[in-house]
């Protein structure tokens, strides 16, 4: 039996607002939520002899993804786009991925992903939209029936949809699914709010944000689809609000985080009268390995 490279994550009440309390997922060895996900999609195809991986990502996914390829011995290629950072494709290669620069978002380098596993024996990753990722995602809730009482609202970011899909599953198996969910992107990354208020998947004509992660032109359908089974309220921060609670958060926990994770933090920290009275709140911490400290400043 194998010991998960995921840890088991933190989960701590804030020391600013009284009943919030934070799922620490920048913990993670790779900083964010996706090395669960990206952990059983990895495992699911060793098993099957499967050792090549191309990615398409803007930055986590690819990053924690290549962490488990270094920690299972696979060879892993992640396609990123031109908005991605040079320190984020450092970090990247540094644990021993091939980096490949195609496209200006998230969206045409995906198409450049696709491709490359079409032509050869490499195994397509997706950064959201594979049922692997969302199970690995749903450990997430698992953990969090055990470290605590059942909380009344969630807050979580919305990039492309897959925490949101695993986050929903997790609930779904604990019991939970009266918990109600507060999705949170910003203005320039919309996808989610946009389809949720269309009930129809809707694909944004471009991506304006500073949370760079979280810029996914069309969210996976199974996020709209499992969004229908639970009391949800999408939202929308300016991108200043997203970098305004990073800084808070990290005055509070020395915790550094991007700002497409500020988004969620943004909620309890600016917005308090989101949340009915004595509301025990749940902010899942999804991280960020591209947290330079001028990302900090908006």
């Amino acid at each position: 039996m194998y010991k998960n490279l995921y840890h088991k994550t933190p989960l701590i009440s804030s020391k600013s607002i009284q009943r919030l309390f934070y799922k620490m997922e920048c913990d993670q060895p790779s900083f964010s939520f996706k090395i669960r996900g990206m952990e059983k999609l990895c495992r699911y195809h060793l098993e099957k002899g499967v050792k090549r991986f191309v990615a398409s990502s803007g930055g986590n996914a690819g990053y924690s993804l290549a962490y488990v390829g270094q920690q299972l011995g696979l060879e892993i290629s992640v396609i990123v786009p031109s908005t991605t950072s040079s320190y984020m494709i450092d970090k990247i290669i540094s644990l021993g991925a091939k980096v490949e620069i195609s496209g200006d978002v998230w969206d045409e380098a995906n198409i450049r992903a696709l491709e490359i596993a079409d032509k050869t024996s490499a195994v397509f990753v997706s950064p959201f939209d594979d049922p692997l990722l969302w199970d690995g995602h749903s450990t997430i809730i698992d953990e969090c029936k055990i470290q605590m009482k059942k909380p009344d609202r969630l807050v979580v970011s919305v990039g492309g949809g897959g925490l949101l899909c695993g986050i929903i599953e997790g609930l779904k198996r604990n019991h939970w699914l009266d918990v109600k969910i507060t999705t949170v992107e910003t203005t320039g990354a919309a996808s989610f709010y946009e389809s949720w208020h269309a009930q129809k998947v809707i694909e944004l004509k471009e991506i304006n944000t500073i949370a760079n992660t979280l810029g996914a032109k069309k969210i996976t359908e199974r996020a709209l689809s499992l969004a229908k089974e639970i009391d949800i309220k999408p939202v929308l921060v300016s991108d200043e609000d997203a970098v305004n609670a990073s800084q808070l958060f990290y005055k509070e926990t020395s915790k550094k985080v991007e700002p497409a994770c500020g988004a969620a933090l943004s909620i309890p920290f600016l917005y308090p009268e989101s949340f009915e009275n004595n509301d025990r709140v749940l902010v899942i911490v999804c991280g960020g390995a591209n947290t330079p400290n001028h990302q900090l400043i908006c």
